[in-house]
């Protein structure tokens, strides 16, 4: 049974979302404020996270807690839930490695099918390993089976959504990806914006590694390139 974890300060917001979700038959775990929620996921982690930002007196807590939790684990999935709705606040939750944000207003069953699309990636990293499923261009090195990246040799540090983007990005080398194409590849389906959001992140992560990467072009207007020169 798949554990979720949902950390909402609004006690009636919090006990609707656990109580539908529970009916789809997952574990589900509820924290009213980022400190109890640290405590827990101190001692275990849940197989995916929901979190609002604001906290109870914490007006950003859950952009904290985000941070915290993927300094603690890379690979799981992170999804905001919040009634804020700016394009800034979506930009930072991603950027700080949400793998989704949704607005309070989703319904049900968008909210579970975001979920469920989620699980799927995830349990891509548990299968057993097919011999063919690595993928080289140059100094990129794709191993689909542990859902690794490395760039000569240095292992790039990406949530799910990003390593399916860069996945898609990669197969097919010099040709352009729309961004519907990399949504499709992702399995998300969000706005434009937020796809721009996700590659900004994955260049800043190649950057860290190699200030000289330049593999992935924007072709205005129609979506993004893996430099086949990379």
């Amino acid at each position: 049974m798949k554990r979720i974890a949902i950390v909402e300060d609004e006690a009636a917001i919090r006990e609707n979302y656990k109580d539908v979700l529970q009916h789809q038959g997952y574990a589900v775990q509820t924290y009213a404020n980022r400190p109890l929620a640290m405590q827990a996921f101190q001692v275990r982690l849940p197989d995916l996270a929901i979190i609002d930002i604001g906290l109870e007196d914490e007006i950003d807590g859950g952009f904290t807690l985000c941070q915290s939790l993927r300094a603690m684990s890379t690979s799981l999935p992170i999804i905001f839930l919040s009634a804020r709705d700016s394009d800034f606040d979506t930009v930072c939750g991603l950027r700080l490695g949400a793998d989704d944000y949704l607005t309070k207003d989703v319904s049900f069953p968008h909210l579970i099918a975001r979920l469920a699309a989620l699980f799927r990636r995830s349990e891509l990293a548990n299968q057993q390993p097919l011999a063919s499923n690595i993928i080289e261009h140059g100094a990129l090195t794709i191993d689909v089976n542990r859902m690794q990246v490395k760039w000569e040799e240095h292992a790039i540090e990406l949530t799910v959504t990003e390593f399916w983007m860069v996945h898609a990005l990669a197969k097919r080398p010099g040709h352009v990806r729309s961004r519907q194409d990399l949504m499709q590849d992702a399995k998300i389906y969000v706005d434009d914006s937020t796809i721009t959001s996700h590659v900004k992140r994955i260049r800043k992560k190649f950057l860290s590694a190699d200030q000289a990467f330049d593999c992935i072009d924007t072709v205005y207007g129609m979506g993004y390139r893996w430099d086949s020169q990379g």
